[in-house]
């Protein structure tokens, strides 16, 4: 089996993952205003808006017999990452203005549903030098 054809089993959960996710957080109001924003080697799952703040959302997604919960994927070197993308996004879009946050949406796939769980402020910057 080649190492593209393992890879596509989870490349497709995690779409899915995501799109369950964006769903999710439309139906509480939100407006997904990106998906998959990239900016060099940074990438930012789903960028919304809830109300007036930007809210940039780390989607995870595992199986449900998987032995890592979706929020074990959020390590502080994760957490710089999205902080480091979402700096260029508020930069290029002219956004510092507005209040933000980090949100974790931990999507697991049971095999006939996909449940998702949302974390507002999954993270603050504090300790982050920043």
């Amino acid at each position: 089996m080649g190492l593209l054809s393992k890879l596509l089993p989870s490349k497709r959960t995690g779409n899915l993952g995501e799109s369950a996710a964006a769903r999710y957080l439309e139906t509480k109001g939100f407006r997904v205003l990106e998906r998959n924003w990239r900016y060099r080697q940074w990438e930012l799952d789903l960028i919304c808006r809830d109300r007036d703040t930007i809210v940039f959302v780390e989607v995870k997604t595992r199986k449900a017999n998987s032995m890592a919960s979706p929020a074990d994927g959020l390590t502080r070197k994760k957490q710089a990452r999205l902080v480091k993308a979402a700096s260029h996004y508020l930069t290029q879009n002219d956004l510092w203005d507005d209040p933000c946050r980090f949100d974790l949406a931990a999507v697991v796939d049971t095999g006939s549903s996909m449940d998702v769980e949302h974390c507002e402020n999954a993270f603050d910057l504090s300790g982050m030098g920043i």
